[in-house]
């Protein structure tokens, strides 16, 4: 049975799930390879339980904040509807159809590439720095990451809960195309188990993208290869976004603050702990 049967066998959810996983699977196999090397892996064999121990608060923030985020998405919808902000009008009003100018540039490759950017490629960057960072010799950055990944998450899902924001794609239905779900139908399983439409505001793709491109330029004598590669990709997440029909550009300006703003309030954290360590 080759592999394309034996993902027939499998539920919807999970064949997408794989094909992403897939992807992203391979691009950090490259990547240890080539941008952390071999030499690199080697020298941090024999000392990971220390340098576990001390990134695990951070981490550990990290998995608190993400088993809230879960959890509060479950109610969050019921919340915001209660409170009532829909913030859809105005950003419509502040940038009319600039996405649809965007989706102007679609071709069938560009929509192949901008997906996997999308799904695979976010994926990738936002696991990536964990492996790099974690045999680095300063533990600095892998404790930043950690904490500025869950203050995006955290000032995210208040942003969702206090304001209803649908996309340009729900809102502009005949001027703007749903390229990701148009193109594959089925990436619409995923999607739909990790957020609802009415979450738009700010971009967490781009948030995070451009917290993870941040601390990558930070590190950039560590991994001069790597502030390049995320760099790129933080910036071809964020135009897919738009792209695609699933953000506005508003929302990939807040996404671009947040991003900056988490690695700051990361910052301050990081210090304060040292310190008083």
């Amino acid at each position: 049975m080759n592999p394309t049967q034996s993902l027939v066998n499998v539920s919807p959810l999970v064949a997408v799930l794989l094909r992403v996983v897939g992807g992203a699977a391979i691009a950090l196999a490259v990547a240890t390879l080539t941008i952390v090397g071999p030499s690199r892996l080697a020298g941090a064999y024999g000392s990971g339980r220390g340098r576990f121990r001390e990134a695990a608060p951070y981490l550990g923030l990290l998995t608190v904040v993400l088993l809230v985020n879960k959890v509060a998405r479950g109610v969050g919808p019921e919340l915001s509807w209660a409170l009532g902000w829909n913030a859809t009008g105005v950003i419509y009003a502040v940038e009319g159809n600039f996405v649809g100018s965007v989706q102007s540039l679609a071709t069938p490759a560009l929509t192949a590439v901008l997906s996997t950017v999308y799904l695979s490629g976010y994926v990738f960057l936002l696991v990536f720095p964990f492996i790099a960072y974690f045999v680095a010799a300063d533990d600095r950055p892998l404790k930043l990451t950690a904490v500025t990944y869950a203050a995006n998450y955290a000032i995210g899902l208040t942003c969702y809960i206090l304001f209803i924001s649908y996309g340009p794609r729900n809102l502009l239905p005949g001027q703007v195309e749903s390229l990701l779900y148009s193109s594959y139908p089925q990436t619409q399983i995923l999607t739909g188990e990790v957020n609802v439409n009415t979450n738009v505001f700010p971009s967490l793709h781009t948030s995070l993208s451009v917290s993870a491109a941040a601390i990558a330029i930070r590190t950039r004598e560590t991994y001069p290869a790597w502030a390049v590669v995320a760099s790129l990709l933080a910036s071809a997440i964020a135009f897919s976004t738009m792209y695609l029909g699933i953000h506005w550009g508003t929302d990939v300006v807040a996404g671009v603050a947040l991003g900056h703003g988490s690695v700051a309030l990361g910052d301050r954290f990081v210090e304060r702990r040292s310190a008083d360590s």
